[in-house]
């Protein structure tokens, strides 16, 4: 191995084949009760002479490397000189060089400028992996997100003026067998007011080192959807979404019960038939035993 990485390292799953950079380690909030990823981490922003010389050791035995994920889960914290140098030395030392993301938080884009986010955009970084969760306001403070829908509006149209793409996730569950019609339709709502580029749910999956934590901050005793009520929740999603540009939507997420591909709005009732299908019985679900995150 060329990096010595402070594990765990997560990372989208279209990043597979990209250099995984640690640019921060953790995440600055990690206090959302449905996350475990960066619990064991302290969030700390990587020294550049550190990572200077990772991009420095991969670029000498992978000079092709064309994408590059930035990690850990708060790249975006990180002050803008810091990833300003970041992004130049990735692109001295990768000449064929297409693609840089991260993840980003809302806050990230709300305590950045439109004009310091277009500075990232233009020396290289283009995607945003962003997590929405949910529209729901009162839901978010029971998962203790840290955001409000108005918030993710806000932060998402400044990434849209500063020429940035976004890849957008919703969890599917998240509202349990109580609150599920307000968690779609706010959903719904939410990603119809923003322009995304790309959409992808997954679904909840607690991890036992959080559940305790979940179960708490969500106000009163949450029960786990099953897989039809899941099913019937994707349905409802992707019937009220009109977003306002055509938006990449998937749920090929391992996570997910049935996986799902199109456009919208233009594959709706595609998608919506794929799912009667499935809730009838016609279409084998990924099995419990091989979802994960």
């Amino acid at each position: 191995m060329l990096i010595d990485y402070d594990m765990p390292v997560w990372r989208p799953p279209s990043e597979g084949n990209s250099f995984i950079l640690q640019a921060t380690l953790g995440c600055s909030f990690n206090r959302c009760s449905f996350c475990s990823m960066y619990r064991t981490k302290t969030f700390t922003v990587r020294p550049l002479a550190l990572v200077q010389a990772e991009i420095q050791a991969v670029a000498q035995r992978y000079p092709d490397t064309r994408r590059v994920f930035l990690a850990d889960g708060d790249a975006l914290a990180a002050p803008l000189a810091h990833l300003l140098t970041i992004l130049h030395a990735l692109r001295t030392a990768f000449p064929h060089l297409q693609r840089v993301s991260s993840y980003a938080l809302p806050a990230n884009l709300l305590k950045k400028s439109v004009d310091e986010l277009a500075q990232l955009r233009a020396a290289g970084l283009s995607l945003l992996y962003y997590g929405i969760e949910t529209g729901n306001a009162d839901l978010l403070k029971r998962i203790t997100k840290g955001a409000t829908p108005d918030a993710m509006a806000r932060g998402l149209l400044r990434a849209k003026q500063a020429g940035l793409r976004i890849s957008a996730t919703v969890i599917l569950g998240l509202g349990g067998q109580t609150h599920w019609r307000e968690h779609i339709d706010a959903t719904a709502a939410l990603v119809n007011r923003v322009e995304l580029d790309y959409l992808s749910t997954l679904q909840l999956m607690l991890d036992p080192m959080i559940e305790g934590e979940f179960q708490r901050t969500f106000g009163e005793p949450f029960l786990m959807q099953d897989d039809q009520a899941l099913l019937a929740e994707q349905a409802r999603l992707i019937e009220r979404l009109n977003p306002p540009a055509p938006l990449i939507f998937r749920s090929n997420h391992a996570s997910n019960a049935l996986a799902l591909a199109g456009t919208l709005p233009a594959d709706r009732e595609r998608l919506l038939a794929q799912l009667e299908q499935a809730r009838a019985g016609a279409t084998r679900l990924r099995p419990a035993w091989l979802r994960g995150y």
